[in-house]
């Protein structure tokens, strides 16, 4: 059983959370054990989650929780603070960071909607110190009707775009009109949860490196499964347009 879990389970203050989040958390949160960090959780509530992470984190360590309900308050003591304000609303954000400065992990356990997801996303972002990073969870919330999903701008979606976003830094790709990829340096995705990892020094556009080790002009074969009358049609565009076709039919049933 995961410490996490053991805080968890002995918290004074009430807390509900899915099973499989544990082991997750212990993968993504372990490395800031012994560092004194800024983290902070979006939805407070009963504030059984907060107890969680000031035992779990350095007593160094400054944990804030954000939440609508003002009673929340109630749970401000010792390296504990408590802001009230609405996740989807961006002048909240602004007060918020212009006050607090940059911190280490955002946790988004908040309403779940997809307003109230991307939003936090967009603004704590650019706010999270290199090295932190965003976590949401319950983004299962993308696929229940009670959120207003599916829909084509579903939170998840959102994630899966900022896959997108981060090749396109590859030299010569199309580049996204909105872009978080001078941030997010990688995503991981787990049921329910989406984290995206901030570091700016990494966010660099890619380029190649050459050893100087013997060069054996070995040919390239990528295409010898091709017959050699294919290899020849493949100059014409058109033929090569159909081809492509035709290989995308046979790969649908993959993306199902």
């Amino acid at each position: 059983m995961s410490e996490l879990l053991n805080l968890f389970k002995d918290s004074e203050n009430f807390s509900s959370k899915h099973f499989k989040y544990f082991d997750v958390y212990e993968g993504l949160l372990r490395k800031f054990r012994n560092k004194d960090i800024t983290f902070v959780e979006i939805g407070v509530q009963n504030g059984g989650s907060l107890e969680v992470w000031k035992k779990y984190f350095s007593k160094k360590s400054r944990i804030i929780g954000i939440d609508l309900n003002p009673q929340c308050k109630k749970f401000q003591k010792d390296n504990v603070e408590i802001y009230i304000g609405s996740q989807s609303d961006q002048s909240f954000w602004k007060s918020f960071f212009d006050k607090v400065g940059p911190v280490d992990i955002v946790l988004d356990d908040g309403g779940h909607t997809n307003i109230q997801q991307i939003m936090t996303t967009i603004n704590c972002i650019p706010n999270i110190n290199n090295d932190g990073m965003l976590i949401v969870e319950d983004v299962h919330a993308s696929y229940l009707k009670t959120f207003n999903n599916p829909s084509n701008h579903s939170f998840i979606n959102f994630a899966k775009k900022e896959i997108d976003d981060i090749n396109s830094t590859f030299p010569g790709l199309p580049k996204m009109e909105f872009s978080l990829n001078k941030y997010v340096y990688s995503l991981e995705f787990f049921e329910s949860i989406v984290a995206f990892k901030i570091d700016q020094k990494k966010c660099v556009e890619n380029y190649i490196i050459k050893n100087e080790g013997k060069f054996h002009n070995i040919k390239d074969f990528r295409h010898n499964e091709k017959s050699a009358l294919l290899l020849v049609l493949l100059r014409y565009k058109f033929i090569r347009y159909f081809i492509e076709k035709f290989n995308e039919l046979k790969l649908m049933k993959y993306f199902k």
